[in-house]
């Protein structure tokens, strides 16, 4: 005899169940070739970072000058992030590269590496911005650093040297690039990084909206938004919000409070539809690519090194993301 099948508690009470919608990739033929150049070596090792590779200039420190400039130290440790090397062979995977190029340029070993790492500076966006006005989604997500691994805290528990990183980016709506981004320890609460992660945005740039969690409702966070002119605001109030500055006070009104007057009248649902808070999901979208595409851990030991290879993965998406995207609908 057969056992009944399990049903949802919603299929119980009666209540149909929700279909997962599907989607179809319309540019499949050029997707699949927009993939395939991933891989190519030349999208890595460009000409431009050949002409600038060396730079033969003193630190002001004791020593041998500098041999490799920054844009060829960014490349070694790109490679490394997109193909999952260690150090040692993102400097062989290098050195066979540019002798088979036919290039007299050498690789930077395994140490110069990791030195010139702590102090590497990084800017992800690799495309310039248009003169559109954007609409930037920002979250966080964690990264898994050196430290217990998870059947040592399933079966010991955890102690004080458990510890990850996490990643704060704001991606643009439009395009998927990763515009801002910055790192923390597990410490830091994403309201408390949200005004240096806006600092990022260049003063010449139009941003006409920005959407966020409901972490992110905090007071710090809409002075920040204000300082930058930034009026329209997706940031979910609480459940229990009140109004905190009310249309009788002198002043102009807060955003927030507009928001909160939205959800009164058109329900929470109603407006999130309205101001566009399901574009916020592509933040997560983001997110979802880097640990897919370079894991959800980083394998650098300090703290100054694990920041640098967290942005490099965002840059290397950016340079994915560059290439082209998947044009996709949902099947009906």
């Amino acid at each position: 005899m057969e056992k009944p099948s399990k049903q949802s508690k919603k299929q119980k009470k009666g209540g149909k169940k929700q279909e997962k919608k599907k989607y179809k990739v319309r540019n499949w033929k050029e997707y699949n070739q927009m993939l395939v150049n991933r891989g190519n070596v030349e999208l890595w090792v460009s000409k431009e970072a050949l002409k600038a590779w060396e730079e033969n200039r003193r630190s002001g420190k004791r020593g041998k000058p500098r041999l490799y400039s920054n844009i060829a130290i960014e490349t070694a440790l790109i490679i490394q992030q997109v193909f999952h090397f260690p150090l040692r062979q993102t400097e062989g995977f290098l050195t066979s590269i540019l002798t088979k190029i036919g290039s007299d340029r050498t690789s930077p070993d395994f140490s110069t590496l990791s030195i010139r790492a702590e102090t590497l500076s990084v800017h992800i966006r690799t495309r310039a911005l248009g003169a559109e006005s954007l609409h930037i989604v920002v979250d966080s997500t964690g990264a898994k650093v050196f430290g217990e691994g998870e059947w040592k805290v399933r079966k010991h528990g955890w102690s004080k040297h458990r510890t990850w990183k996490k990643l704060h980016i704001g991606v643009d709506e439009r395009t998927g690039d990763i515009l801002l981004g910055e790192v923390t320890g597990n410490d830091t609460a994403d309201c408390e990084i949200f005004p240096a992660l806006l600092e990022q945005i260049p003063e010449d740039i139009s941003v006409q909206q920005v959407s966020a969690d409901g972490a992110y409702d905090r007071r710090i966070c809409y002075g920040a938004l204000r300082e930058k002119g930034i009026s329209r605001i997706a940031i979910p109030p609480q459940r229990n919000a009140k109004i905190w500055r009310h249309g009788n006070s002198a002043g102009e009104r807060h955003a927030r409070d507009e928001n909160l007057r939205s959800i009164r009248k058109l329900g929470r649902k109603g407006w999130k539809e309205a101001i566009g808070y399901h574009r916020r999901s592509l933040s997560e979208t983001a997110m979802f690519r880097l640990k897919t595409i370079f894991t959800d851990k980083v394998q650098a030991r300090k703290q100054a090194n694990q920041r640098i290879q967290l942005l490099l993965r965002c840059k290397a998406l950016n340079i994915m993301t560059a290439l082209g995207m998947p044009d996709s609908y949902v099947v009906a």
